[in-house]
């Protein structure tokens, strides 16, 4: 049996960065996503957050940038087999947009755990 060749590393690491790139182009969720890392990257340097709050706004950060492109790869697959209305293929949409609201939700909650003890005490002081 002949072993199939795999792509260097360097190549394997171009096509995530292109998933990413392309995610980021054509989603408009995605756009949505990068614009929140920003302003919460923007707001932790102006409120000097702790290193444990950074970690875990990397972490979902992470979270929910990697389940939009797992729903805009779930939705693209779906597409690709079938343009038909299927029950089936409702439930694989809908299942993996859920994914992303739901921990898009719980970002925004811990969010407000995190900031709003900071923006209250610079109100205080204005």
């Amino acid at each position: 049996m002949k072993k199939s060749k795999k792509d260097p590393i360097a190549k394997s690491f171009g096509y995530a960065f292109e998933g990413i790139l392309i995610c980021i182009r054509r989603e408009r969720n995605m756009k949505i996503h990068c614009i929140a890392i920003i302003l919460v990257t923007l707001a932790g340097t102006l409120f000097h957050i702790t290193p444990a709050e950074w970690c875990i706004c990397l972490l979902l950060f992470g979270l929910v940038a990697a389940l939009e492109m797992v729903n805009t790869a779930v939705e693209s697959v779906v597409d690709l087999v079938t343009r038909e209305k299927k029950p089936l293929a409702k439930t694989a949409k809908d299942a993996a947009a859920g994914a992303v609201l739901f921990a898009a939700v719980i970002s925004v909650i811990i969010g407000c755990i995190i900031f709003l003890p900071y923006v209250l005490e610079l109100l205080q002081k204005i």
